[in-house]
């Protein structure tokens, strides 16, 4: 039997309601997927390609707890990266914070945090056990003295420092003491050539925003990245 022409009618109006509300939801779905994508882009510096300062304290925090007293915490600080910039121009020193990055990534391996916390300071939280810390560091240091060539032919030489810390030698687990204590050995040792492994001691620094009290640019930190 078919329906009633009054109840033929209501039900065109409803099925109406039903499509006109779902094309709003289904744009809404689109917005949400768009939305989704650009905050995921944020979570990356968009020069370098390596996470952000919320990115990496979240992952970092995850490593720390999963890899315990077999993970550190590694700062890396470019040396004399103004003098590129000046005399080299600034699209040379984006070359040099490129590659600055891709060796940080390959070194440090898929399962890492990476970081540019700004301008030209980095860190990487892995894990990195005792048995194989200071060789891995050196590692790490030679990469990071290896002249970069750039596009028009150029070579620019490079170096950086590192401080590092791991929660056996600095007492703690917590990131933003490990960052402190990674960030004074960094000074202490900078332009040594060598990485600095931190002590308790270097624990002890007084620090702003989880880094030494006292450097350039720590009341803003990972706002330029």
């Amino acid at each position: 039997m078919a329906p009633a022409p009054r109840a033929r009618a209501h039900f065109g109006r409803h099925a109406l309601s039903l499509t006109t509300l779902a094309l709003p939801l289904a744009g809404w779905t689109l917005h949400a997927r768009f939305l989704h994508r650009q905050l995921a882009a944020t979570r990356r510096d968009p020069l370098t390609g390596l996470l952000r300062r919320d990115a990496y304290t979240a992952r970092a925090r995850r490593l720390l707890a999963r890899h315990g007293d077999d993970a550190a915490v590694v700062f890396i600080d470019q040396d004399r990266f103004k003098a590129v910039n000046d005399t080299m121009g600034h699209a040379a020193g984006d070359a040099v914070l490129t590659a600055t990055a891709a060796r940080l990534t390959a070194w440090a391996g898929p399962h890492a945090a990476v970081g540019r916390l700004g301008g030209d300071e980095f860190a990487v939280v892995l894990e990195l056990p005792a048995a194989h810390r200071e060789q891995r560091l050196a590692q790490l240091v030679r990469m990071l003295h290896t002249p970069v060539v750039l596009e028009d032919g150029r070579t620019v030489e490079v170096a950086a420092s590192v401080g590092a810390a791991a929660p056996g030698t600095a007492g703690s687990r917590d990131l933003a003491v490990l960052q402190r204590a990674a960030d004074t050995a960094l000074y202490d040792g900078k332009h040594s050539g060598h990485a600095r492994l931190a002590s308790a001691a270097h624990t002890a620094v007084p620090s702003v925003n989880g880094r030494r009290a006292g450097r350039p640019g720590t009341a803003a930190w990972g706002q330029a990245a």
